[in-house]
């Protein structure tokens, strides 16, 4: 069965009802669904594979989860939900890790295999970054900065800092119950990532 956007007049409340119930008739009638949508989230929602078109090409195809997760390009990685992305060198490889050169955060060491003296693009989603108050952290990965702004959202506070290097990051933290803001405007702290929660990028 083919749908062209077919949630799309509806607001967010109902959608996701109706989201469910989607999926729900579509397991009962044991048929397979083309959803046609611009809406990321829905697609991630709805689907068992993703099919991203770029103009009119498809570009890649994938499990959700290996869609966000695992980007092919540095487009598809901006196209799927919000990123970070570093662009470097790469300095050395070795035991599944290259270590890249980037101008605005350092040395960024990331698993991966690539060539020595490749051009990268290293991406890292905000809820994969960790921040921290230690500024003498000794973490891989770890750079200090300054938080821009916090948001909060609900079930989790998206913060902008701003690297030494110039760069602005966004970083998602879940909100524990009860929990307040630990994290202010103005505030110096260390953002770090681990480096198998990077994907590094050739395109």
């Amino acid at each position: 069965m083919l749908l062209d956007e077919p949630l799309a007049a509806l607001d967010k409340k109902l959608r996701a009802e109706t989201q469910a119930e989607l999926i729900q008739v579509q397991r009962r009638l044991g048929m397979s669904f083309i959803i046609v949508t611009h809406d990321q989230e829905e697609a991630m929602t709805l689907a068992d594979r993703i099919g991203v078109m770029n103009q009119g090409r498809l570009v890649q195809v994938a499990a959700p989860r290996t869609l966000y997760e695992r980007p092919d390009t540095r487009w598809i990685a901006g196209f799927v939900g919000e990123i970070n992305l570093f662009a470097g060198q790469v300095m050395s490889q070795g035991s599944g890790c290259v270590t890249v050169a980037t101008p605005s955060a350092g040395v960024l060491r990331v698993a991966g295999e690539v060539a020595a003296g490749q051009a990268v693009t290293i991406a890292v989603r905000p809820e994969k970054l960790s921040l921290s108050h230690d500024m003498s952290s000794g973490e891989v990965n770890a750079q200090p900065g300054e938080v821009v702004d916090a948001d909060y959202l609900g079930g989790f506070t998206r913060y902008r800092v701003k690297l030494a290097g110039g760069d602005v990051v966004q970083v998602a933290r879940a909100n524990a119950a009860g929990s307040e803001v630990a994290f202010e405007a103005g505030q110096q702290v260390m953002v770090s990532f681990a480096p198998e929660d990077a994907v590094v990028l050739t395109q």
